[in-house]
């Protein structure tokens, strides 16, 4: 019997892509899907897929992407203080832009590109995660770490699209087709996840942003 990764439910089905070789894991209890560890990257290919990305300072789209972020999920809530980038890529984009449009300040981890663990001995007042939950083999780690680096009422702010809930149009999503994308969620993963942590879900947009609130 399968076992929900992000809730521990038996209420779980599995089925492969009509036309890829993917299959797929399903929690119809917290709505979480992924893909089975047979469809994971190894740590190596993983990278050569990150180091492809080309996002930069220079990219006025992706800035603008990045900033309505920030202003959908942290601006709004608090206006100055440290935060965490978790996730900061091969660029770390996002924290140039924290700091010299918004002023805050910032500190960054990857797994990949800055690994060091000294940041999570720090307590911030926001963290962000950028396109990153969808590449995570074990949110429950990652939510549980992110907790004890929170101050109290601190802002967990992330962005990760939200899959569709509805099979037909989950397997013509062209967010599955990333090799390196291996879970999927919609707002009440996160709700569920944050229940475990000490988080509360205070805002989203129910397609691609999610605030949580620490309240430990």
């Amino acid at each position: 019997m399968d076992i929900c990764k992000i809730c521990g439910s038996e209420n779980m089905i599995s089925y492969k892509h009509p036309k890829f070789d993917m299959l797929f894991h399903e929690c119809k209890d917290c709505e979480v899907i992924y893909k089975d560890d047979e469809n994971r990257l190894s740590l190596i290919e993983e990278l050569h897929v990150y180091d492809q990305h080309e996002n930069s300072i220079e990219n006025e789209g992706y800035v603008n992407f990045l900033s309505n972020f920030i202003d959908s999920t942290l601006f709004s809530r608090i206006k100055s203080g440290h935060v965490l980038d978790f996730g900061s890529g091969p660029k770390p984009v996002l924290k140039q832009i924290l700091e010299t449009k918004y002023q805050f300040k910032v500190d960054i981890y990857d797994y990949f590109y800055a690994p060091n663990e000294d940041v999570f001995k720090i307590k911030y007042d926001a963290i962000t995660s950028s396109e990153v939950f969808e590449h995570l083999g074990d949110p429950n780690l990652v939510l549980n770490k992110l907790s004890h680096s929170l101050k109290t009422n601190g802002i967990l702010a992330i962005m990760t699209l939200f899959h569709p809930n509805n099979q037909l149009k989950f397997f013509d999503w062209f967010y599955i087709r990333d090799p390196s994308h291996i879970i999927f969620y919609t707002p009440k993963t996160f709700e569920v996840l944050a229940k475990k942590y000490g988080f509360e879900v205070v805002d989203t947009n129910n397609y691609r942003y999610i605030t949580l609130r620490y309240c430990k």
